[in-house]
């Protein structure tokens, strides 16, 4: 598990760390941090270190010392090392005297882009967790050449790979918004990710470098990794239902396969027992006999948790189920039509909190979101932050929420936050949203935590879905094949 926590508790820590550690240790050990995430980028293509090129994008900062000293390391590799100062008046004295050492070269920034399009890797150490953006001065023109020069290809086939100290610049550490950043294929953290690190896509494949710099105050946020996954294998003695009952009332005429799908990542997700209500019991059993179906949720039988939405239609039908599901003393899980439904008819939810009933879990898009919580839209102009949004709309609604997009937010009442890190844009099919709800559904039967719940499941699909890509396969089903 990543643990990641706000700016200010970062920096508290760090000055703890400082204080206690002989003064430039952490600077070294995190330059040697840096120089190793290098080497790694660099053998993931295949490039030898002797005589790769490496191009240091250094800022006035620890950040900029960070990038120099590491400098200094690979070029005593072989690397051919280029330094590009952005304040060359504040710059660590220490750390650029040690790559000038080492035979490292210093380049204005007016070589910049030529530097770029023949770089092997660029190394992001222009700010740190202090600044926020926007952007400003000569950092911003560095960004913004960056940028111009990765989306239109000008740098080569393949293009440098990039590594980032601490948080790619442009990307608010607290939040992971910005207008303009660098896009980061590796970041190095030290201690414990920032918040914002977690959100932004812009951070790639994330390392925390331990160097005894973590907050002993509870994380801001989490992103679980997959070996928290439980096992999912029965332990002797277990029967069908020791691993839970889990209900799916899904589908319609209009979408039959959302009640397949759905189902079948119950079936798939875990040995338990999956219970169908609806009319698309024929259509179910089917494809997954090992269902027990029946035409209504008052005919399933007992389960442990329910989920309903997926295919489920908009009109008095749907609104009878909800009315339903969020009537039953189980947790619940509300996904695509029945959000639609819940959003016109707040009152099914509200009345199942101030009872002090059974958790609820929320699974909307940003659609669907905007739907339920217009005021907190992260798509309007002056909207939230991602995080904000799911938080805030936890905390009013009394639900966990799991608000989708490529770096998935969960939220519960209580503010714990998780973000997830995984999955494919082959994720961005229909179906794959039933999919997803089935596989929570089938957790929260287990009677395990909702919050986590969603988490582990979202982890799950998104490893799924990263699986179905790499194995050239398309589509909602192929992700059932890689729960």
């Amino acid at each position: 598990m990543i643990r990641a926590h706000s700016v200010l508790a970062l920096r508290e820590a760090e000055q703890h760390a400082l204080a206690r550690t002989p003064p430039g240790s952490l600077m070294h050990r995190a330059a040697g941090a840096v120089a190793t995430g290098a080497l790694r980028l660099l053998g993931s293509r295949g490039t030898p270190v002797v005589g790769a090129r490496v191009v240091l994008l250094v800022g006035p900062g620890n950040n900029g010392a960070d990038a120099l000293f590491a400098g200094a390391r690979l070029r005593r590799r072989g690397a051919r090392v280029d330094a590009v100062l952005t304040a060359p008046e504040r710059t660590h004295p220490e750390a650029l005297a040690a790559v000038g050492r080492e035979g490292g070269r210093i380049r204005p920034i007016a070589q910049l882009a030529p530097l770029l399009q023949s770089a092997d890797l660029v190394v992001d150490g222009l700010l740190g967790i202090g600044a926020a953006p926007p952007l400003r001065g000569g950092i911003r023109e560095v960004v913004a050449l960056m940028d111009r020069l990765r989306s239109e290809g000008g740098t080569g086939p393949l293009g440098p790979m990039v590594l980032a100290v601490d948080v790619p610049t442009g990307v608010d550490p607290d939040t992971g918004t910005g207008d303009l950043t660098i896009r980061a294929d590796l970041t190095v953290t030290f201690g414990a990710a920032s918040t914002g690190l977690l959100v932004a896509p812009q951070g790639g494949t994330v390392w925390v470098v331990d160097l005894g710099l973590e907050p002993s105050t509870p994380p801001d946020a989490v992103s679980y990794e997959p070996e928290d996954l439980p096992s999912v294998v029965p332990e002797i003695g277990d029967d069908k239902f020791s691993s839970g009952v889990v209900g799916i009332h899904a589908g319609s005429p209009g979408y039959p396969g959302a009640a397949v799908l759905c189902t079948g990542a119950a079936v798939r997700a875990r040995p338990c027992l999956v219970r169908f209500a609806g009319e698309q019991a024929p259509a179910v059993l089917a494809r997954w006999p090992e269902v027990v179906a029946a035409a209504t949720v008052e005919d399933a039988g007992q389960v442990q948790a329910w989920v309903i939405g997926p295919g489920v239609g908009t009109g008095g039908a749907a609104l009878a189920g909800l009315d339903r599901v969020l009537s039953k003393p189980v947790p619940a899980l509300v996904d695509a039509d029945a959000l639609t439904v819940l959003a016109t008819h707040p009152h099914l939810l509200a009345r199942r909190v101030r009872a002090g009933g059974a958790p609820v879990v929320l699974t909307p898009h940003q659609r669907e979101f905007a739907r339920l919580f217009p005021d907190l839209d992260v798509q309007a102009d002056g909207g939230p932050d991602r995080l904000t949004a799911a938080r805030t709309a936890a905390a009013r609604s009394g639900a966990v929420v799991l608000l989708k997009g490529h770096r998935t937010v969960i939220a519960a009442p209580d503010g714990r936050t998780a973000v997830n890190r995984t999955g494919s844009p082959w994720l961005a099919s229909a179906g794959s949203g039933d999919v997803l709800s089935g596989l929570i559904g089938s957790i929260l039967a287990t009677g395990r935590d909702p919050f986590e719940a969603a988490a582990l499941g979202a982890l799950r699909h998104g490893l799924a879905g990263e699986a179905a890509e790499r194995a050239g396969i398309a589509g909602a089903q192929a992700l059932l094949d890689h729960l």
